[in-house]
């Protein structure tokens, strides 16, 4: 048998590769199988989608940006609404800062109810500082000027009374001349029910030769719905016509004055005119009545 020796050409060496030129090195290290038809189309759907999703990424950021303000609301001059109506006393500056006429009050929720403004040391309460009285029915600790004061609150009788039927027919607003550190805690006590409608301050009233007067027109109040209880002369010097006097409180378990005043006040819901009812009662009141009928 004789064998047939063929002669195989040798494979090319990398480094006979290396020789080649570069246009053929490049076809031949791009060159790659044939892709699937399939994978091609849903490659292609993928970058579609992967592009959209960009773009409403991008869209939605510039909506974000012209609805959200760059500066808080606090920032631009307003208020925020929460935290105003958590403190019943700051919700009063509330509707006064949406209804400013320059007017101490706010307009009133029933136009129909007459007004009544209450004094608050010696007409509803009387308080003394250190050393604790024999009678007392609370006590407050108010923060004055830098230093915490104890006062010891007594409550003349049946205030808790006059509160409860007067927030039925009447506006009640308490204005006193007291701070305000002092006075809003005695008058949270007092009004646990939340039956006074505005409270009003020393620095609502105006100081004329050294006294604070409450001046009612000042509320945006018709003068002819509005009456004034106060135990100080002083307190009433530009509407004396509007006054109702009543004298100082300090311990007197038996004081019936409120009780009087819950009285007078029950015929005066009808009445076109207060300062006319106020002068009945006033001038019965010197003839030693203690009730009045219109």
């Amino acid at each position: 048998m004789v064998s047939k020796i063929i002669k195989r050409t040798p494979t090319k060496s990398i480094k006979n590769r290396r020789n080649l030129p570069s246009h053929l090195r490049r076809s031949r290290k791009n060159k790659s199988p044939a892709k699937n038809p399939a994978s091609v189309v849903v490659a292609s759907i993928n970058k579609s989608l992967y592009t959209c999703h960009r773009r409403l990424i991008k869209l939605f950021s510039k909506f974000t940006r012209i609805a959200t303000p760059k500066k808080t609301p606090r920032k631009q001059g307003y208020q925020l609404l929460g935290k105003v109506f958590d403190d019943p006393a700051n919700g009063n500056n509330l509707r006064r800062s949406l209804f400013d006429d320059g007017n101490a009050l706010p307009p009133l929720l029933s136009p129909e109810k007459k007004t009544i403004f209450l004094d608050l040391d010696e007409t509803l309460v009387h308080s003394k500082a250190n050393p604790p009285p024999e009678k007392y029915d609370f006590i407050v600790r108010p923060v004055i000027d830098g230093h915490r004061v104890e006062f010891y609150v007594l409550k003349r009788p049946f205030v808790d009374e006059l509160l409860e039927y007067l927030s039925e027919k009447f506006e009640v607003v308490v204005f006193t001349a007291g701070l305000k550190e002092y006075a809003s805690l005695v008058i949270d006590r007092i009004d646990r029910k939340g039956l006074i409608s505005h409270r009003l301050y020393r620095d609502s009233c105006k100081e004329v030769d050294g006294k604070f007067v409450k001046d009612l027109s000042d509320m945006g109040r018709d003068m002819k719905r509005v009456a004034i209880v106060d135990d100080n002369p002083n307190s009433y010097l530009f509407q004396p016509e509007n006054a109702i006097p009543i004298r100082p409180f300090t311990d007197d378990l038996g004081d019936g004055e409120l009780k009087k005043l819950i009285e007078f006040l029950g015929g005066c819901v009808e009445v076109e005119d207060m300062r006319d009812a106020v002068k009945v009662y006033l001038a019965e009141e010197e003839e030693g009545y203690t009730s009045v009928e219109i």
